[in-house]
C-alpha cells in the first residue's frame, strides 16, 4: 500500500523528451528575464564593493593561521594554489599580496590579524547582507524579514560559510602535510582529485545549494530547484574565470587603457561576473521551483479514515 501513491506520482510524470526541452529552454529564459529585468546590478555592485574589502583580511586571517600550523614558504604554497582560481590577468595582485603576509615577521602578523579580523567580518556580513536581499529580492519574496532577523540571518549564513571553509582548509592542509610526510599518494592516478577546480565546483555547489534552500526565502525552497542553482552558479562562477582570463589575454589587453590599475578592474570584472552567476542561480532555483509547482505530479492526497 505504501508504494500505491509513489505509483501514481510517476505515471504522472510527463515522459516527452519534447516537453522536457520546452520546459528547459523556457525556465533558462526565465531565469535570465528574472536576473536582467530587475535592479539586481545594485545589488552586484553592493555585493562586489563588500568582497573586495573583505578578500585581503581574509587572507591575511589564512595566512596567519597556515603560519601558525606551519612553515612560511607552506602557507605560501597553498595560497597560491588557491589563488589559481584567480583568472590570469587578477592573479598577480592575490599573489604578492600572499608572498607578502607569508614573510611578514608573526608579531606584525598578529597584530595585523586582529585588525584583519574586525575588517573582514564587518565587510564579510555587509557582503553577505547584500547578498541576501539581492537574492530574497528576485525570488520576489513577499514577506521579507525583520532587520534583527535578517541580520542575525547574514550572520548566521557567515558563521556558517567561515566554519565549512575552515573545516575543509585543516582537512586539506591535514592530507597535504600527512602525505608529504609519509610520502602518501593513494590517488596518485586520478589527478582530478587533486584539482583545485573539482574541490571548488563541488564545494560551490553544495554551499550555494543549502543557501538558495534555507536563506533565500521564509520558506524553504525544494531541493530539486536548489541543487540545480547551486549547480548552475558554480559552473557560470568557474566559466566566469576562464572567460575573464581568456578575453585578458587573447583577445584585450587593458593594460592599454588602464594603465598600473587594470589588474584591479580585472579583479573587479571577475568579482562582477561571480557575483552575477550566484544571482541567476538563484533566478535559476525560483523559476525550476515554479515549474515544478505548475507541471508537476500532483501531490498525494491523505489517506481516508
Amino acid at each position: 500500500m505504501t508504494a500505491l501513491p509513489f505509483i501514481s506520482r510517476l505515471r504522472a510524470v510527463q515522459w516527452n523528451p519534447f516537453f522536457w526541452a520546452q520546459m528547459t529552454v523556457l525556465t533558462v529564459g526565465r531565469a535570465l528575464t528574472r536576473l536582467w529585468g530587475r535592479d539586481v546590478m545594485l545589488y552586484t555592485g553592493g555585493v562586489s564593493f563588500f568582497v573586495l574589502l573583505a578578500i585581503f583580511p581574509a587572507l591575511a586571517i589564512m595566512v596567519t593561521l597556515y603560519s601558525l600550523l606551519s612553515s612560511p614558504l607552506q602557507a605560501e604554497h597553498e595560497g597560491e594554489v588557491l589563488a589559481l582560481i584567480v583568472p590570469e590577468g587578477a592573479r598577480t595582485i592575490v599573489q604578492q599580496e600572499l608572498i607578502r603576509l607569508a614573510h611578514a615577521p608573526h608579531v606584525a602578523m598578529s597584530a595585523q590579524g586582529v585588525f584583519a579580523l574586525l575588517v573582514g567580518l564587518y565587510a564579510a556580513h555587509r557582503g553577505f547582507k547584500a547578498m541576501l536581499a539581492g537574492l530574497s529580492f528576485i525570488h520576489d519574496e513577499d514577506e521579507p524579514m525583520g532587520f534583527v532577523g535578517f541580520n542575525l540571518l547574514a550572520l548566521a549564513v557567515l558563521v556558517a560559510t567561515f566554519a565549512v571553509l575552515g573545516v575543509m582548509s585543516a582537512i586539506f592542509l591535514g592530507l597535504r602535510v600527512a602525505g608529504s610526510a609519509f610520502d602518501l599518494k593513494p590517488f596518485e592516478g586520478v589527478p582530478w582529485l587533486y584539482s583545485e577546480w573539482t574541490w571548488a565546483s563541488v564545494g560551490l555547489t553544495l554551499g550555494m545549494a543549502l543557501i538558495y534552500r534555507w536563506a533565500m526565502s521564509r520558506r524553504p525552497v525544494r531541493w530539486r530547484a536548489s541543487l540545480l542553482g547551486g549547480f548552475s552558479a558554480a559552473v557560470l562562477c568557474l566559466f566566469a574565470s576562464w572567460a575573464i582570463g581568456f578575453y585578458v589575454e587573447g583577445i584585450s589587453q587593458l593594460g592599454a587603457t588602464y594603465g598600473s590599475i587594470a589588474t584591479v578592474v580585472i579583479f573587479l570584472i571577475w568579482l562582477s561576473w561571480n557575483v552575477n552567476a550566484i544571482f541567476y542561480g538563484g533566478a535559476l532555483a525560483t523559476e525550476v521551483e515554479l515549474a515544478i509547482d505548475a507541471h508537476g505530479p500532483p501531490k498525494a492526497s491523505p489517506p481516508k479514515s
